[in-house]
């Protein structure tokens, strides 16, 4: 109750009262730390608790959605007063969840959907960003054979980002001008699964394929690898998303095509806003930005969605003037590439 007291007064006098908030804990279940992404949404989080005054734990589940159970567990254990959590499998994760809610714990589920009304769904808008997927690689490639590389199967987003994928590309596929060859889940998301899947498509259809629909940057960089093998790297247009930074250095060096760029220091401070608010008593439909929202199995949920943005060869500086990349890194063995590393 005293926690309960202390959070709300700091989300009635604002963020910056640093001192009201310094008795809570919030709790962030990663999925696959390891993933290149994850290190700058941590790093926002991290920075957005210490200016409300909270603390910040958090676990690694490493790909095992039965690890990330008992780190949850783990998490409640040691005092969480909310939690964050990336599901590694959004069917999995609902013991989690009902572990969260016998202990009034709010759950914000973090950029992947968990498919309950007591989980914030805070991401970006996913459909949205297969949409801009499909049209940066339509644009570059509208006719020929399309591999589709999508996300994990466990993952919903997975889906929604290859329902936005559909949307732009159904017309040229009904008019007989894009032909799907190719279509495959990426287990776990890892770049070597899609890879592995990339080459079998390929040799499926010796190599006559014209463009890559990969769902996000890691895919991207599993599918560049085995294109790269045929030595077809460059030719042939591949989408991505995550703004990682060997993904916007393959833009600049002509490999990638598109990376649609989630400001993960978005995402991250407004994840720590909503946990504090939330642990202070606030509703989900009161946090700031939140709209009602039906998921695909019709579960009503409390949500927000964040814009994202497409970077290609044509918008590089966008993301080094937003401090996102500097322009070393994003130039690294770029002779004469796009702006800003012609």
């Amino acid at each position: 109750m005293h926690k309960s007291i202390i959070a709300a007064a700091a989300m009635v006098v604002g963020f910056s009262s640093a001192a009201l908030a310094q008795d809570l804990t919030v709790g962030v279940s990663w999925s696959n730390f390891q993933e290149e992404r994850w290190k700058t949404d941590e790093a926002a989080i991290v920075a957005a608790l210490e200016e409300a005054g909270a603390e910040y734990i958090s676990t690694d589940a490493q790909s095992s959605s039965s690890k990330q159970l008992s780190d949850i567990e783990s998490l409640i254990a040691q005092g969480a007063d909310a939690l964050i959590i990336l599901a590694q499998d959004t069917d999995a994760i609902t013991p989690a969840v009902n572990a969260a809610a016998n202990e009034g714990i709010p759950v914000v589920g973090y950029d992947r959907l968990i498919d309950d009304p007591r989980a914030f769904y805070l991401t970006f808008d996913n459909i949205e960003v297969g949409r801009m997927q499909a049209r940066a690689v339509f644009e570059a490639q509208p006719t020929g054979n399309y591999v589709m590389i999508k996300g994990s199967a466990q993952d919903p987003n997975a889906d929604f980002l290859r329902g936005g994928q559909q949307e732009v590309l159904q017309n040229a596929i009904d008019a007989g001008d894009i032909t799907i060859v190719g279509e495959a889940y990426t287990d776990g998301w890892l770049p070597a699964n899609a890879q592995r899947n990339m080459e079998q498509i390929l040799t499926a259809n010796d190599n006559e394929v014209d463009a890559v629909v990969a769902s996000n940057d890691g895919t991207a960089g599993g599918a560049v690898a085995a294109l790269t093998a045929q030595g077809l790297e460059g030719s042939i247009p591949v989408s991505g998303q995550d703004g990682d930074h060997a993904a916007l250095n393959r833009i600049a060096q002509g490999t990638q095509t598109v990376s649609v760029w989630k400001d993960a220091r978005e995402l991250g401070r407004a994840a720590a806003e909503s946990a504090v608010s939330m642990a202070g008593g606030a509703e989900m439909s009161e946090i700031e930005g939140a709209v009602s929202w039906t998921s695909p199995s019709g579960t009503e949920l409390n949500a927000k969605f964040l814009e994202p943005v497409p970077v290609t060869a044509d918008n590089l500086e966008v993301v080094v003037d937003a401090g996102w990349i500097d322009q070393e890194s994003l130039c690294q063995g770029v002779e004469a590439g796009p702006a800003p590393c012609d």
